[in-house]
């Protein structure tokens, strides 16, 4: 067994491998085909607009291009995997056309294969597309595509799941539930995820009981929920704690725990984070990470839990290891003259 890897030389193999990209690579960002995966179903467009936008601008700027469609998100890994397949006999792009959620599912299938991905958001809240300065409108997005270059970004894992936002588990999940079943009900909108999180938030009186493990040291907490971060900008944007935020730029995760506490108490950590101060709460930690072993205390007969990654719920068996992948994206970010501005 050869030596182990202590973390500052992780450190800097991560950093070498961050800043390194292959020349193939490089070409097929330039000039491949574009293998674009395509959920008609995210936020809030009408089913086939984003799809005749991106091909006039792929033809008229005569970029060989191929649609794959997601018409059931339970095949979402095997088309995933179809595009990236294509992509490496072709040495062309995946392209993830969709919310967070899709982008997320098909950003697992290329991690690893050596093809660049390219992201054309279309979802409510597109976080990982913002922070990465990727316009939010359809068509300046497929433009700013024909003109990106590779950046290798950071890629976060739970128990081998790929997360570019955000993982977590109890209070979270639920919130995630309850809002898109909110959003059949109502339409899809920022007020509506925001009053179903009120809504949640009334009603919830669970408590996770945790064993944590990071860098050697141990602990146990008793929290309602778990939250891993993935995504400077939504950090940001709820206020926590500065040097989290720039921990993601450091090759690490961010994690948040809130202490027990009551339903009203709840409803003001959601005021704090709307309006950017929830770091400043008494009732809220925040911690960075590169590699974290989680393991709940569960119920008898119960050996699952619930686990929500950018939006999407599902179960796994514990422990659950948080940690950052060995391998970054290698993600197409548009040129200075096309990115948005961060918002």
């Amino acid at each position: 067994m050869g030596a182990r890897l202590t973390d500052p030389q992780r450190g800097r193999a991560y950093a070498f491998c961050m800043n390194t990209v292959d020349p193939f690579a490089q070409d097929a960002a330039r000039s491949g085909p574009l293998f674009v995966v395509l959920n008609a179903g995210s936020g809030r467009h009408q089913k086939g607009s984003q799809q005749q936008v991106m091909a006039q601008v792929f033809s008229q700027a005569g970029r060989e291009f191929e649609f794959l469609h997601i018409k059931d998100t339970a095949h979402i890994n095997e088309i995933a995997n179809s595009a990236v397949a294509l992509a490496q006999a072709r040495r062309g792009v995946v392209v993830a056309a969709g919310g967070d959620g899709t982008i997320s599912a098909v950003a697992g299938a290329v991690l690893g294969s050596g093809c660049p991905f390219g992201v054309l958001p279309e979802g409510t809240f597109n976080y990982f597309g913002r922070d990465n300065a990727i316009p939010q409108d359809t068509e300046a997005a497929a433009r700013a595509l024909l003109g990106a270059s590779i950046t290798p970004v950071q890629v976060g894992q739970v128990n081998g799941r790929v997360f570019l936002v955000n993982a977590s588990v109890g209070l979270y999940p639920q919130l995630l539930e309850d809002r898109e079943a909110w959003k059949k009900k109502w339409g899809r909108s920022r007020i509506v995820a925001f009053v179903s999180g009120i809504a949640t938030l009334l009603k919830w009186r669970k408590q996770l009981h945790l064993n944590i493990e990071s860098a050697g040291q141990t602990a146990t907490l008793r929290t309602p929920t778990l939250f891993v971060g993935n995504n400077r900008l939504q950090l940001a944007r709820v206020g926590i704690d500065e040097k989290e935020v720039k921990a993601l730029q450091a090759g690490e995760l961010a994690g948040i725990v809130v202490r027990p506490i009551g339903s009203l108490a709840m409803l003001g950590l959601l005021l704090r984070g709307v309006l950017g101060r929830l770091g400043d709460a008494d009732h809220v930690s925040s911690f960075s990470f590169r590699r974290l072993t989680v393991t709940p205390k569960l119920r008898k007969r119960r050996n699952r839990i619930k686990v929500a990654t950018d939006g999407e719920t599902v179960w796994m068996q514990p422990p659950l290891l948080f940690q950052v992948a060995a391998e970054p994206l290698l993600l197409l970010v548009p040129a200075p003259a096309d990115r948005a501005e961060v918002a």
